[in-house]
């Protein structure tokens, strides 16, 4: 049983969600990257799971018996940025 120091260590940095938020979506049946997302919001921040994505994948791994080769990985989805008006703009001249 981990300690509740290890409970507390930030997973998704984005969204702040902690190990124990994960090991309990897992514990109710998130056995996949995108479930464990959608119950806590892990990888939806602006990194969209590039930096907590492996580390999701490794906890159901520990948790299920289930080879990472099985877990379902999430959709990745390219960060969004601003784009200025200027760049859509119609402008009529050529």
């Amino acid at each position: 049983m981990p300690t509740n120091d290890e409970n507390e260590v930030i997973i998704c940095r984005c969204e702040e969600v902690t190990r124990k938020e994960v090991l309990d979506a897992i514990d109710e049946g998130c056995e996949s990257v995108i479930w464990v997302k959608r119950k806590t919001r892990a990888g939806m921040g602006l990194c969209q799971g590039r930096t907590c994505g492996h580390l999701v994948t490794r906890l159901i791994e520990q948790e299920t018996e289930q080879q990472s080769a099985d877990i379902k990985p999430d959709t990745q989805r390219p960060p969004l940025r601003p784009v200025p008006l200027d760049i859509v703009e119609e402008t009529g001249e050529e």
